[in-house]
């Protein structure tokens, strides 16, 4: 406390401009972002190579309901699914990524991708991965707000 008071929790001028910035396109990026993640998801859903995809705003989540009630202006950046081919399909997946990037943290404005099994959740047994969701096959994408196509073609091509 008494450091706060001394030196000022005050933000510089051109950090508070940044701050206020974001805090006043918020409503419109998490629009973007949803609307692109429901795109996404929906393309991963009819895709043969992906064998499950868990994003609230599909009809058929079993939280659609749910969030739809409490999610009045979009469902969300994230999109979990399962690749076919386990590990080394993963792996590769994410290799041949050229716009998406390899990144373990969300909210960006780009899209990112991780594979929590090999990164944010590797010091646990596989056992454990398993029992809280976290299989090989699954990999995480935070949507950014590019082009929804440009997502998709990249990870179309990504998906071989």
């Amino acid at each position: 406390l008494n450091m706060l008071r001394d030196l000022g929790p005050a933000l510089s001028p051109f950090n508070a401009f940044l701050v206020l910035q974001g805090m006043e396109t918020l409503h419109l990026r998490m629009a973007r972002h949803s609307e692109n993640a429901l795109k996404v998801a929906g393309f991963l859903k009819n895709d043969p190579r992906v064998a499950w995809v868990n994003y609230p705003g599909l009809p058929d989540d079993s939280r659609h309901e749910t969030a739809r009630r409490y999610l009045a202006g979009g469902f969300g950046a994230l999109v979990g699914f399962g690749i076919k081919g386990g590990l080394d399909a993963a792996v590769r997946f994410i290799d041949r990524l050229r716009l998406v990037s390899h990144l373990a943290n969300i909210g960006d404005v780009r899209t990112l991708v991780i594979h929590p099994a090999s990164t944010t959740h590797q010091q646990l047994s596989r056992e454990d991965r398993e029992r809280e969701g976290i299989g090989d096959d699954f990999i995480r994408l935070c949507i950014g707000i590019e082009a929804a196509d440009d997502i998709i073609d990249d990870i179309n091509q990504a998906l071989g």
